[in-house]
């Protein structure tokens, strides 16, 4: 059973970029595949599969940079990303990029060949919604490497003598034969492997290689871990006795799940809620960037609303103008939370953050309501998911919409199953919303679909705390929500291929953008390394 994280999963990564599904997970792949070879790389073929999200969309929605940033050692916040193409220049990495069949099953699948002085290493990865990512293969060997480990290769020929004495170290989380081209033992620890485990394994003669790949998710996880429910059903039946709001089951969750202190997990809760806000007033404040299809918008509207141009309405205008300025930091390549995604980053801090400061509510407040978001959060992404290109849009402003419901209801001072009712209506109003970017960049319709997530949760807040019946339980209501996500139509499902994003004028803004932009590959492949073995 996987058990998400409200840190990894569902609130985060800090980043930049239009995406988190293809800028963060790409960054975080390129950070594994970096340690994979040892931080030295010289060359590096990336393919991507016809069939997938990452063929049209890979250089407009941020992939191209965050996996050639990873490649460099960036975090996803990195001030340097926006210059990636110059930087994995002076970093002497020959890059190609090739559209072919690899065989994908999953639409957002990266497959690298890594090079550096004859030596050659394979890697395929997903990119599994809201930063996530799996890599699933390593030198012909099923893997599953998710970020959340400190992860050890070691390469050996048999894993006899190896493999029997790793077993009895109680500090490893897990050991894995692993048999490909190059066969290898994974082990799952978390923390690093001490120096005299590593001088062990140094001196045993069947030992070739060792490769450390350190984790890319702020919350580790270990063979102990165990979670106090993972449904609603289970969460409302653990309360029982214990009548506690929404906020404090994501505690008791969150402080389970990894094996953290609860005060450590609202202190996680207060830096995201932290940076959201210095997002939002970065952006009222003003932003530009060259590289962009709409402006800077949220300055006119915070005039307007001011000078009462606008139909009244104090807390749904406040929380309009902070969606329009989160959406406008990130089309600005500006610092924002994925909430839950990056596509989706600005419905649930801009309902939540905006309901707070229209209503003069203290910091306190407002990171109980994102604890209250977070939970519901991890409750989609166990049972459905955060990927438009799995699940289209319902799966990231359908998503942040149910959980701003919840969240302003906490807010409101509601009961714990006010704030699960207004986030069954608030997700049931979101089926079948498709992902369908203007000329493939995260900005339009996502602005109005940001907008629409954050009215939508105002609205079902308030009619669940009139006690409207939300009929079908939030379970259900998930499981409903995967199966129509997976029946949107390919085309409609971030690909660029339907909707707006096939529009005549989406094709020409598109090709004017495109005119503009010089795209990958960046170097002449060095073709000799194809026929190089290790």
């Amino acid at each position: 059973m996987k058990y998400p994280s409200i840190f990894n999963d569902v609130l985060g990564p800090v980043m930049r970029g239009p995406s988190s599904s293809h800028c963060a997970a790409a960054l975080r792949i390129g950070r594994i595949a970096r340690d994979l070879m040892n931080e030295r790389i010289s060359a590096v073929l990336i393919e991507f599969d016809p069939n997938g999200s990452l063929a049209t969309t890979h250089y407009s929605q941020g992939s191209d940079m965050g996996l050639l940033g990873g490649l460099l050692g960036w975090e996803a916040h990195d001030e340097r990303l926006p210059n990636y193409e110059s930087e994995i220049r002076k970093a002497g990495i020959d890059v190609q990029i090739v559209i072919t069949d690899i065989g994908a099953t999953h639409p957002n699948t990266y497959q690298l060949t890594l090079y550096h002085e004859g030596e050659r290493k394979t890697l395929t990865a997903l990119s599994t919604g809201g930063g996530m990512i799996e890599v699933i293969e390593i030198d012909g060997a099923t893997v599953s490497i998710q970020g959340d480990y400190h992860e050890t290769l070691i390469y050996v020929q048999q894993p006899d003598g190896v493999l029997p004495w790793l077993m009895t170290q109680a500090v490893l989380d897990s050991v894995e034969w692993c048999e490909g081209n190059k066969p290898f033992i994974l082990v799952k620890s978390r923390k690093p492997l001490e120096a005299g485990l590593l001088e062990t394994l140094w001196s045993m003669e069947e030992v070739r290689d060792i490769c450390q790949i350190r984790p890319v998710l702020p919350v580790l996880s270990s063979k102990q871990m165990g979670v106090p429910f993972i449904t609603c059903e289970e969460m409302l039946a653990f309360n029982v006795d214990k009548s506690l709001q929404l906020w404090e089951l994501a505690l008791e969750y969150e402080s389970k799940r990894g094996n953290i202190a609860q005060e450590e997990v609202w202190q996680k809760m207060e830096a995201l809620v932290e940076i959201m806000q210095a997002s939002i007033r970065q952006g009222i404040k003003g932003t530009e960037y060259p590289d962009r299809i709409l402006g800077c918008q949220s300055g006119q509207f915070r005039q307007r609303m001011r000078s009462h141009q606008l139909v009244e309405g104090e807390v749904l205008n406040t929380i309009i103008l902070y969606v329009s300025a989160m959406m406008e930091v990130k089309s600005s390549m500006g610092v924002i939370v994925a909430a839950p995604t990056a596509g989706a980053c600005a419905g649930l801090p801009g309902a939540c953050l905006g309901t707070a400061d229209a209503r003069g509510l203290s910091k306190e407040e407002k990171i109980k309501g994102m604890l209250a978001a977070g939970m519901i959060g991890v409750f989609i992404a166990a049972h459905a998911t955060f990927a438009a290109e799995v699940g289209g849009c319902q799966a990231e402003c359908g998503s942040g919409s149910g959980m701003a419901a919840a969240a302003i209801v906490t807010l409101a001072g509601g009961t714990l199953h006010q704030a699960l009712a207004a986030a069954s209506i608030a997700l049931q109003n979101s089926f079948g919303m498709v992902c369908d970017p203007v000329a493939n960049r995260v900005e339009a319709p996502c602005l109005g679909k940001n907008i629409m997530a954050a009215s939508n949760a105002l609205s079902c807040a308030n009619i669940a705390l009139a006690d409207y019946d939300p009929l079908i339980p939030l379970d259900e209501v998930i499981h409903a929500m995967k199966q129509v996500g997976e029946s949107i139509s390919h085309e409609l499902r971030c690909t660029g291929l339907g909707g707006l994003a096939a529009t005549p004028t989406s094709q020409k803004i598109a090709a004017r953008l495109q005119k503009n932009a010089q795209q990958l590959p960046l170097g002449s492949f060095p073709q000799d390394f194809r026929f190089k073995s290790c």
